[in-house]
């Protein structure tokens, strides 16, 4: 058992991959869409946080430990590693086909039915939190004097501590889901 633990398969002598009935049951999807991605996907994993999808993303990571962080977790793995869904039998794992970012983003948009679901800027893009509304005398002095005088709104990241505010970098993410959504 301990060695098909979280649906890993192996090869047998006769050639065949072998390995336990797939234990994992696919994610609910009337649940909130949480992902893992592996470390072929980087990019993925922070647009999909910039867009406001859970994405948990660690690239130092091994396949097993992945896999059973997403099992755990209840995710749906990303990969572009067409063997992980042959090594382990796992119910939740897609394989992402595209090469491109922007393809890839359009794909797991129209695979998962994200496109409501989307809200821009609402985790931090670093360690896949929801961020906080912050007063401005909470972040003052973590902030540009010059971005004081322009913004008003900010926010923070409970875990990391980061703070946010939409400049020139929101516009450009902005516009870019806007041509993401004008395509699907």
């Amino acid at each position: 058992m301990t060695l098909f633990a979280f649906g890993r398969t192996i090869w047998c002598a006769c050639g065949t991959r072998v390995g336990l009935e797939p234990r994992v049951h696919t994610v609910d999807t009337a649940a909130e869409t949480r992902f893992s991605a592996d470390s072929m996907l980087a990019r993925l994993a922070r647009w999909l946080r910039l867009l406001g999808f859970d994405c948990a993303y660690d690239g130092g990571i091994t396949d097993a430990e992945l896999v059973r962080r997403a099992v755990e977790e209840k995710r749906t793995i990303l990969t572009r590693d067409r063997k992980l869904k042959d090594e382990w039998w796992v119910s939740n794992i897609y394989v992402v086909e595209s090469e491109g970012l922007r393809e890839q983003l359009r794909e797991v948009i129209r695979r998962f039915d994200l496109t409501r679901s989307i809200a821009v800027l609402s985790r931090c893009n670093e360690c896949d939190q929801p961020v906080r509304p912050a007063a401005i005398d909470d972040i003052r002095d973590r902030v540009p004097s010059q971005v004081l005088e322009i913004h008003h709104d900010f926010s923070t990241c409970p875990r990391c501590g980061r703070v946010f505010w939409e400049g020139t970098h929101a516009a450009r993410i902005r516009r870019v889901v806007d041509e993401l959504l004008a395509e699907s």
